[in-house]
């Protein structure tokens, strides 16, 4: 097996709904680099993209608060810009730049003389385009976890079922570390993936216990299956649920109009 390659955090403030204000980049390599979620620009950066040779930028998926510098350091090293191949558009609109090449699931990226590669690992459910990236070090997860607190998964993007395999697979893995895009890297990769799952199935049996117990509207749901306040973060709760809701009536728990819940 290879070295681990070295994985150099960044966090930068960012206007983000997650908890912090920061999202944080990464430079995968220590002297040839891939930058991986340059979500705003910041001397620290600045400093790490100057430190080595970056050859090549992406991102983990094309929200705000991931896409904000892309264009101004794929300028700054003159890289490979990179974007998933089934979103182009959705890339070029979030970041102002068309992506040089594409990737897919299994893609490695990186030159073949390039000391690190990523490769591309395709993990929906946050969002349709969203990515973790595998190094030997461990795995660039994006959204997809993180150490304390849960994910946002809200209907419309979001798709709780694709979620919930994206983590299962991979839990599957046995990554040796998790590198989120928000917080701390997570050094119990297996348990905290187990913990996301099961907070997502205790969501979901709050639910269809609100549902049974006569809840219909998204906001009667929400209401009993929350215990927490969470009059600051009312939309992403309601969003939350509606995103629970869709995958009960896809399994046909429940029926729902996409207003009122009944269960079958």
């Amino acid at each position: 097996m290879n070295e681990p390659a070295s994985i150099a955090r960044i966090p930068l403030p960012v206007e983000t709904r997650a908890p912090g204000g920061e999202t944080n980049a990464y430079v995968v390599g220590e002297t040839q680099g891939v930058l991986v979620d340059p979500a705003a620009r910041s001397p620290a950066l600045d400093r790490a993209a100057d430190a080595r040779t970056v050859s090549d930028v992406l991102v983990t998926h094309a929200h705000p608060d991931h896409v904000g510098s892309v264009a101004a350091y794929a300028a700054r090293t003159d890289a490979t810009v990179w974007a998933h191949e089934n979103y182009r558009e959705r890339f070029a609109r979030a970041t102002g730049v068309g992506p040089d090449r594409t990737f897919a699931d299994g893609t490695s990226i990186g030159s073949a003389d390039s000391e690190v590669t990523v490769t591309v690992l395709e993990t929906p459910g946050h969002t349709p385009d969203h990515v973790a990236l595998a190094t030997e070090a461990g795995i660039l997860v994006g959204d997809l976890a993180v150490a304390s607190g849960s994910v946002a998964i809200t209907a419309g993007e979001g798709h709780l079922a694709s979620y919930l395999d994206s983590l299962r697979r991979l839990r599957e893995r046995s990554p040796r570390r998790l590198f989120p895009a928000h917080g701390p890297v997570i050094d119990d990769p297996e348990g905290t993936l187990t913990r996301l799952i099961d907070h997502r199935a205790e969501r979901e049996r709050r639910i269809r216990e609100a549902i049974t117990g006569g809840a219909r509207d998204l906001a009667a749901i929400t209401d009993a299956a929350y215990e927490k306040d969470v009059s600051g973060v009312r939309d992403l709760a309601e969003g939350t649920v509606a995103a629970h809701v869709e995958k009960l009536a896809a399994e046909g728990a429940v029926t729902w109009d996409g207003e009122r819940a009944t269960p079958t």
